[in-house]
């Protein structure tokens, strides 16, 4: 701090604050919420942590003082946490034969209550789907109706409701041998799987919807709902995800086929959640994505929430983020063989 003008000494406090907040965000994957639920909450700030190192290693590289050092060397301890929000080296997909793709997208059940002005939601998203041709396709927030139609695939859907109908889907190219629910607790929210047969292989294809936080996007009803009310709900909302989490691994473990994860987490990649989740799984993201892995829109925070992940048996030969607001979320897209 010797040598430090006032100004100065109090960008180096923030600075401090920040890269102590980023460090504890390192070991969020490892405590469960049950444990800490207050603390799992950090890990939504991750990627505004993140930013801020960077802001404040430049301030001190610009201004030529040696306290860039803290932050440039809590940046490079969690590269890796920097690598799942934007990846630096280009990938391009790799043409195959035996490629097949699996795509993934929460729908927002059509817009069937017109959050946004585009009343023909419905219809443009089953419009981009036919464009894209997946071969296997997840959809979270699923609506059942008599439009939306995919000619050549067959279907499995898990539907509640009274009113609105309305739940998970798996559309799939290849024949559906099997399929199921795995039902959480105290929620409608659930995780659905199908077993295909694509040539002379069955593969598991795993659909979830983890518990929503149902954090509104707006920053003005985020302020009328205190910061203490909004931790505390979010934590029990992350240590209902961890029984969820817990549920599909279990489930999981007894599937000797080949498996594909896809879905809406509700949680980050830097989340126990997801950690647990993961596995020794490949994120098709980390291996060959492109730019910002954006999913969700938060307030122009690229927050990634949805994921596709493989087992180690399969290669990721290509995977897209598009850019197209049909929903809250955006649809994402892996290549495989």
């Amino acid at each position: 701090m010797k040598g430090l003008s006032f100004i100065n000494r109090i960008v180096f406090f923030a600075n401090s604050l920040a890269a102590f907040l980023l460090l504890i965000a390192y070991v969020l994957p490892y405590i469960p919420p049950k444990s800490f639920s207050i603390l799992s909450v950090l890990s939504l700030a991750v990627p505004g942590l993140i930013f801020l190192n960077i802001l404040f290693f430049l301030y001190w590289l610009f201004n030529v003082k040696k306290q860039l050092l803290l932050s440039f060397l809590v940046l490079l301890l969690g590269f890796n946490y920097i690598t799942s929000i934007y990846k630096f080296t280009g990938s391009k997909t790799v043409e195959d034969d035996l490629n097949f793709s699996v795509m993934n997208y929460n729908v927002r059940l059509f817009n069937v209550f017109n959050w946004m002005p585009n009343k023909n939601t419905e219809a443009d998203i089953l419009k981009f789907i036919t464009s894209e041709k997946p071969s296997i396709l997840s959809i979270q927030e699923y609506r059942k109706t008599e439009t939306f139609n995919l000619p050549g695939y067959e279907k499995y859907e898990h539907i509640t409701g009274d009113k609105i109908k309305s739940g998970q889907a798996i559309f799939s190219k290849f024949p559906i041998i099997n399929s199921g629910n795995i039902k959480f607790p105290n929620t409608s929210n659930s995780a659905i799987y199908i077993d295909i047969v694509k040539q002379r292989d069955t593969i598991r294809v795993y659909n979830l919807h983890l518990q929503s936080s149902k954090v509104s996007t707006e920053v003005s009803d985020l302020q009328k709902e205190g910061s203490e009310e909004l931790t505390r709900r979010i934590g029990e909302v992350f240590q209902m995800q961890q029984s969820q989490a817990e549920l599909v691994v279990a489930h999981r473990k007894q599937c000797k086929y080949r498996t594909i994860i896809t879905g809406d987490f509700n949680n980050t990649a830097y989340s126990y959640v997801y950690d647990k989740i993961k596995g020794d799984f490949n994120d098709a993201f980390n291996v060959a994505g492109n730019g910002f892995g954006k999913t969700f829109d938060f307030n122009r925070i690229p927050l990634r929430i949805d994921f596709i992940l493989t087992d180690t048996s399969f290669e990721v030969n290509g995977f897209k983020n598009y850019n197209i607001k049909l929903s809250d979320h955006f649809p994402i897209k892996a290549t495989l063989k």
